[in-house]
């Protein structure tokens, strides 16, 4: 009579999960590398997208500073519809000649954009 014995060994098991645990501490740091990547980019668009509202903005009503909350809005008076935040990022209040800053990126990263 043959004795079969079947499934896995302790040992295996331990390999298998050792070796998924090194594959899962190689690809967590290049995800996060690609996450971080994706929302600077968007929110470097966001920064874009705001100084040109802003630009339209000092044309139209000659003055050199605007709130970024009076350029952003569903009224026709608003140049922007929305900016969604990606990150938890605050946009700074905007002037004439100077760079568009948005602080707080992923609560440590600062971004900023100049035309």
């Amino acid at each position: 009579m043959k004795n079969s014995k079947k499934g896995f060994t302790l040992v295996e098991i331990m390999i298998v999960v050792v070796i998924i645990g090194l594959l899962a501490a190689m690809a967590i740091p290049a995800f996060q590398k690609v996450r971080a990547s994706s929302q600077d980019k968007a929110v470097s668009n966001n920064l874009r997208q705001l100084s040109a509202a802003a630009d339209q903005y000092f044309l139209e009503n000659g003055v050199s500073s605007v709130a970024s909350s009076l350029l952003v809005g569903t009224n026709s008076s608003q140049y922007i519809k929305q900016v969604q935040t990606v990150a938890g990022e605050t946009y700074t209040n905007l002037s004439q000649g100077s760079a568009v800053t948005a602080t707080g990126v992923a609560g440590a990263r600062t971004i900023t954009y100049s035309n």
